[in-house]
């Protein structure tokens, strides 16, 4: 057997950093070494998450004791604290994938929406990690900023048709376990139960994902909600052509393109999220309706194929493993 390649979780308290530590621990070929936090250092990961069954202990983050016991990392810290951790282990050598906003976005784009970025440098070379749109890319690349749960979703949903697309409405809703471990207002139990919220309306950061991979000239309307269910998300995206198509042309071009994807499946009616739950595979459908528009569903789990699950499914591609390697 080959050796495993030793793995480290950077940001393993989170709710899709010990995500990443289970799905590690499980993998063929990975081995988790250190799992690194932010808080609850000194603690075991299973007392945490006993479901998961993990039993590493939670260590604060040191770049090169991390580089002396790892070879790779998966990075699961919020927007702002990710971009000097990846570039601290990329220094030293290891292979990085990130979940943060961190390294998503073009430069430009980034100061827009985020502010000036502390490691610019990085950005030019991080490959978007889509894998169904950047495969060969991620194979060959030293750092992989994964998407965000929202975009992989709509993407997936629309992107058979992304050149032929003049306008698109996206109407997005996710589960709690989406907006982090640390409590607020607007994610207690008490604002949540029996309640369906949508949230920035007039403009979301993961706006800035959809237009970069869609194109600048496409009119995108994104608008999130937050959905009392722990995990799934479901992204509804009504779309205006630039051309008609019909129904028998559509289902082809799906066919088409999604026909080798091992993690997207194409349904034959509008999906759920129970279908897809603590899976790394997304479902799609596509149909017309009366006045010629498309409507086009992605469903996901959004720590698996929306963070975890598609974190490993790169990191697997950019170490020459079988893609589906410890991934349902």
């Amino acid at each position: 057997m080959a050796e495993p390649v030793r793995c480290a979780v950077v940001g393993a308290s989170g709710f899709a950093g010990a995500l990443c530590c289970a799905i590690v621990e499980r993998h063929p070929t990975l081995e988790l070494t250190v799992a690194c936090a932010r808080s609850d250092v000194g603690r075991r990961l299973d007392d945490l998450y006993p479901r998961y069954g993990v039993s590493a202990e939670l260590v604060a983050f040191d770049p090169d004791g991390v580089a002396e016991r790892a070879d790779v990392a998966l990075v699961a810290l919020p927007h702002g604290a990710s971009a000097a951790v990846v570039a601290a282990l990329i220094e030293r050598g290891l292979k990085v994938v990130d979940l943060s906003a961190d390294f998503r976005l073009e430069l430009d784009r980034y100061r827009r929406w985020y502010g000036e970025h502390p490691h610019p440098e990085l950005i030019e070379e991080a490959v978007y990690g889509l894998p169904e749109v950047y495969r060969e890319e991620i194979r060959g690349a030293r750092l992989v900023a994964a998407p965000g749960c929202y975009p992989t979703a709509t993407l997936l949903a629309l992107w058979p048709l992304r050149e032929r697309l003049r306008s698109v409405f996206v109407d997005a809703k996710s589960g709690v376990s989406g907006a982090g471990r640390e409590p607020t207002a607007a994610t207690h139990f008490v604002a949540v139960a029996e309640n369906v919220k949508p949230y920035k309306v007039e403009g979301h950061r993961h706006s800035a994902e959809l237009e970069e991979q869609l194109g600048p000239q496409l009119a995108i309307t994104f608008v999130p909600h937050l959905v009392p269910v722990d995990q799934g998300l479901i992204a509804s995206c009504y779309a205006e052509l630039a051309e008609p198509i019909s129904a028998e042309e559509l289902s082809a071009l799906y066919q088409r393109s999604y026909a080798a994807e091992p993690f997207v499946e194409l349904a034959r009616s509008a999906p759920g999220t129970r279908d897809v739950h603590e899976t790394n595979r997304c479902r799609v459908y596509a149909t017309t309706d009366a006045h010629g528009r498309v409507i086009a569903f992605g469903a996901i789990d959004n720590l698996w194929k929306g963070a975890a699950g598609q974190a490993v499914q790169c990191l697997n591609l950019m170490l020459g493993l079988p893609e589906t390697s410890g991934l349902a």
